[in-house]
């Protein structure tokens, strides 16, 4: 059961990570890096760092 919450979380945070960090400047293959719980929140972190940037200009 533990290893079904997973794989639904997982796939719930790696497809709009597919969407998103294109926008952002940052290849979309770095989304598998949420497979990894903590991968998920270092990838928003990086994408707000990018926001920031991107507001700068």
């Amino acid at each position: 059961m533990e290893f079904l919450f997973w794989l639904v979380w997982t796939v719930a945070t790696i497809v709009p990570m597919l969407k998103l960090l294109p926008h952002f400047g940052i290849d979309k293959y770095w989304a598998l890096v949420c497979v990894v719980p903590i991968g998920a929140i270092a990838l928003l972190w990086w994408m707000a760092v990018k926001l920031q940037e991107l507001e700068r200009r």
